[in-house]
């Protein structure tokens, strides 16, 4: 036989099978309040980042009011730059994946015009490379995430016109690889992060009939681990975020109905912390807001009905968007 041995993880018989929601909206209502705490300052350089995580989670449990929504709009305010563009937390660089992240905020609140749209229109056609592809800040770094980053933003404002789409959805194709999947640049192996940025750009372009959806939709669902849990690649263990990154690709390509919702929603659910609220990223790690959110919405995209259905291209509740009229494209 030989062979190697598939990395994975073992669920115990007493991990947690069911949705803890009371507790998981109170770890996050009392994380932002712990101000002088050591695992807040330390998250401090991705601070835009961790309140998204935070709002949306709540908002898909139905718990945003626990928020303060007057002191995250005042923040958001105070990390938008001259450049037009948003740092993670005041002083600190601005960068697209934040710039994202505030005006993703900003639309849960119903309340973009608190900030200066011009500018950050301004900002993130200034980031587009003669290729077409999006820098992710004026150093300079191409990514493919930053082409996602970009026309997410430009679409949320109403704006995507305000770049050229076609020389960027020109260089995303050229970030496509023979098994179908995509990676950060052209040549750079599949990944399931960079899949689900790639897909959910060419969603928010209408250019998902460019993507070969059979042998990407093969591709996600050998992700799938014998625990249920989803790996970002080959050879790697399976981590939470990927149920929302693998999963939510194959939403958009619509291939979801192909991997093993029952096993993969244990194995989600058996990342919870019973104690403390929370999802970990594998069964018994420690728990933290990025993994809760991409936990909870994946169990949303497996259609849990206690949590409000997510829209797989923006990880935020489909009503919001509903509300800003964007429905982005999905193959069916």
């Amino acid at each position: 036989q030989g062979g190697t041995q598939i990395k994975d993880v073992v669920i115990k018989p007493d991990a947690p099978n069911t949705l803890l929601l009371d507790k998981h909206a109170d770890y996050i209502a009392a994380y932002g309040s712990k101000k002088d705490d050591y695992e807040y300052t330390l998250s401090e350089y991705l601070r835009m980042s961790g309140i998204y995580w935070g709002l949306t989670v709540m908002d898909l449990m139905g718990q945003l009011h626990r928020m303060n929504r007057e002191e995250i709009i005042d923040f958001i305010k105070s990390c938008q730059h001259d450049c037009g563009g948003f740092s993670a937390s005041i002083g600190h660089d601005p960068h697209l994946l934040y710039t994202l992240s505030a005006v993703q905020i900003l639309t849960l609140y119903d309340n973009v015009k608190a900030i200066d749209v011009d500018k950050v229109v301004d900002y993130v056609r200034g980031l587009q490379q003669e290729d077409g592809s999006f820098a992710g800040d004026k150093w300079g770094e191409i990514d493919t995430r930053f082409s996602f980053c970009a026309v997410a933003t430009l679409a949320l404002l109403g704006r995507l016109d305000a770049v050229d789409v076609d020389k960027a959805v020109e260089f995303v194709l050229s970030c496509m690889n023979f098994d179908g999947g995509f990676g950060c640049r052209p040549g750079s192996e599949s990944h399931a992060g960079q899949i689900y940025c790639c897909t959910g750009f060419l969603s928010v372009t209408g250019q998902l009939h460019q993507v070969n959806a059979d042998l990407l939709g093969w591709w996600l669902c050998e992700r799938q681990l014998p625990s249920g849990g989803l790996n970002g690649r080959p050879e790697k263990l399976p981590d939470v975020c990927y149920s929302w990154w693998v999963l939510a690709a194959l939403k958009i390509i619509g291939r979801i109905h192909w991997i093993d919702k029952a096993k993969l929603r244990t194995f989600i659910l058996s990342c919870q912390d019973e104690e403390t609220g929370g999802f970990a990223d594998r069964p018994g790690d420690m728990v933290d807001p990025f993994h809760t959110l991409f936990g909870v919405a994946g169990l949303s995209l497996l259609g849990d009905e206690q949590i409000k259905p997510v829209n797989p291209v923006f990880c935020m509740p489909e009503d919001v968007l509903q509300r800003i009229g964007l429905q982005p494209d999905l193959l069916s």
